[in-house]
């Protein structure tokens, strides 16, 4: 842009300057000259070639000879200046300047709590999306062009600020809002694990104090992350493979897993109840390694088939799966479940079809790697399917969203069946065959006033009186509490005698919108006070005139 301000600037000047030296004569025939407003008024709309004639009084020879130069300057100056500005507003480079311009501005606008997501692809989508649904900012950085086009063209209910960019430079990932004081946590999910090191390592150096959650598809990867105190790591495969030893040994317990972390108000998901005995596992990669160490753990004897030898174990079956000789060698009719878990997706529903075919009382579970391919694995009828893009998001909001689930869910895992299958008949009866929603609450002036101030005044405030309809003492509210957190002390299932104290954490399993309704008696007084005593208290000054007034008048 330098060049064309200069030579515009340069041509205006010239001319002007020597429409102010040429002298000139006025219609009384006396000498005249422009001053700078007005010949700088007359070389404006002269060198747009507009034209408003010779004013104010006919021009000199002189003039006119200068005009004429001037006229040509001009244009050739506009011509140039325009050139060059149409060249550079093209120009990928300042295309780029003006969108991290753009970007910038918008991050630095952000009023809310926000997430910092890295990587856009299908995780990165579901979660932007979750959040979103949740009403939880976020901000997205991605190198793919195309991800992030389907972002801004994508209707999630409020602006998600994002930017193509290469995620990982710290330059970028500070743009994006690294430093930014609402920032609250760094999402790294890209599908390449040096990136979200790369990722994770800026956000605890730039910003110690701020939440780093990665993905990690590699145990290195993840002792790399874990190395450094990232604070949550996501194995996907790791994660499967423990959740599917986990119904082979609590169903129970996986069943609690998958209600309390689905969306709230949907269909509860049917038992998953894979039956123990020989397993195939075709795929030796990452994901059949996880699984074939998760099921030694629990005793399953499993037969691996693997088509690359020298990564196979030694008593492997060397093949492919998708051919039915392979599956015959490894006792198919014999087995009572198959693992498809290659990096294919056609291979997997090809090991499947085949499989189904020589036994078909065969527990179907496949990986699926593609989100596209949900159509195909629908039709497949699967026991049970492997997304890794879903497993990491489940997990993510259940440490996003709600802290308190997944340390509750930690604690649930070292219960037994019976347990969990008491706990599950609870949630059924209360929520009336839909998904509950779960919430969780901190004793504190901001999250719950009313309880706080009650307690620093002395009274004693039990759980049960959370759990009450506020407009019906005597109606209970669809929900119970889930864990109580007191210091080092924790609780679950707290019974409804349970005194609060300051402090306390607390986590609700309740019908959807029930929690709208429990949060009277968490912020208003007057409604605790109904639920504990009974007694209605007056709200307003005019309403507490009239109580007591009516009271001294019963004295």
């Amino acid at each position: 842009m330098r060049a064309p301000l200069i030579v515009l600037i340069s041509a205006y000047a010239i001319s002007v300057g020597g429409l102010v030296v040429i002298p000139g004569m006025d219609d009384q025939g006396n000498p005249w000259k422009f001053d700078f407003l007005h010949a700088f008024y007359f070389v404006s709309f002269m060198g747009s070639t507009i034209g408003f004639g010779e004013i104010p009084y006919a021009f000199s020879e002189a003039q006119r000879l200068w005009t004429t130069l001037a006229m040509y300057l001009t244009v050739i100056a506009w011509l140039y200046a325009i050139g060059n500005i149409l060249a550079l507003i093209q120009d990928p480079a300042f295309k780029r300047a003006v969108t991290e311009q753009r970007f910038t501005r918008q991050v630095r606008r952000i009023r809310t709590p926000f997430y910092l997501v890295c990587g856009y692809g299908e995780t990165g989508s579901l979660l932007v999306r979750a959040l979103s649904r949740r009403e939880i900012q976020s901000v997205v950085i991605d190198n793919n062009p195309e991800n992030i086009n389907a972002l801004t063209l994508e209707d999630l209910g409020f602006d998600i600020p994002c930017l193509c960019a290469n995620v990982r430079d710290a330059r970028h990932l500070l743009e994006a809002g690294l430093q930014h004081p609402k920032c609250i946590g760094v999402v790294a999910i890209t599908d390449v694990d040096d990136v979200n090191i790369k990722i994770a390592v800026t956000g605890k150096l730039l910003n110690p104090g701020i939440k780093v959650i990665s993905r990690a598809e590699s145990r290195n990867a993840a002792a790399n992350l874990a190395s450094f105190n990232t604070d949550h790591i996501i194995n996907p495969f790791d994660t499967f493979a423990a959740h599917l030893a986990m119904t082979l040994r609590i169903p129970s317990v996986h069943l609690l897993y998958d209600w309390l972390i689905s969306l709230p108000n949907q269909p509860l998901h049917p038992p998953v109840t894979p039956p123990r005995g020989t397993w195939i596992v075709c795929g030796y990669g990452r994901f059949g390694r996880a699984v074939h160490r998760y099921m030694q753990f629990e005793g399953i004897p499993t037969v691996i088939i693997e088509p690359l030898a020298e990564r196979a174990p030694e008593d492997a079956v060397v093949g492919y799966g998708t051919e039915a000789v392979t599956l015959r060698e490894a006792g198919v009719d014999k087995a009572v479940g198959i693992i498809a878990g290659t990096d294919r997706d056609a291979n997997n529903l090809s090991i499947i079809m085949t499989a189904q075919q020589l036994n078909p009382e065969l527990y179907l579970v496949a990986r699926q790697n593609r989100r596209n391919n949900d159509a195909l694995f629908q039709a497949a009828k699967l026991h049970l399917v492997m997304q890794s893009n879903r497993i990491i998001v489940w997990r993510i909001l259940s440490f996003l969203t709600e802290p308190l689930l997944g340390h509750f869910l930690r604690l649930a895992k070292h219960h037994h069946e019976e347990w969990a299958g008491a706990l599950l008949e609870q949630i059924r009866r209360i929520c009336g065959g839909v998904t509950p929603e779960t919430w969780s609450t901190v004793i504190d002036p901001e999250q719950a006033p009313a309880v706080h101030l009650a307690l620093t005044q002395g009274r004693k405030v039990r759980l049960w009186h959370l759990l009450q309809d506020p407009q019906n003492r005597q109606q209970p509210l669809p929900g119970f509490a889930l864990l109580l957190v007191r210091g080092k002390q924790e609780k679950l299932l707290p019974d409804r005698d349970e005194t609060l104290q300051v402090g306390d954490q607390l986590l609700f399993c309740t019908q959807h919108e029930t929690a709208g309704r429990m949060k009277w008696a968490l912020f208003n007084p007057n409604i605790l006070e109904y639920i504990a005593t009974g007694e209605e208290r007056p709200d307003g000054y005019l309403w507490r005139w009239w109580s007591r007034w009516q009271h001294q008048s019963h004295r």
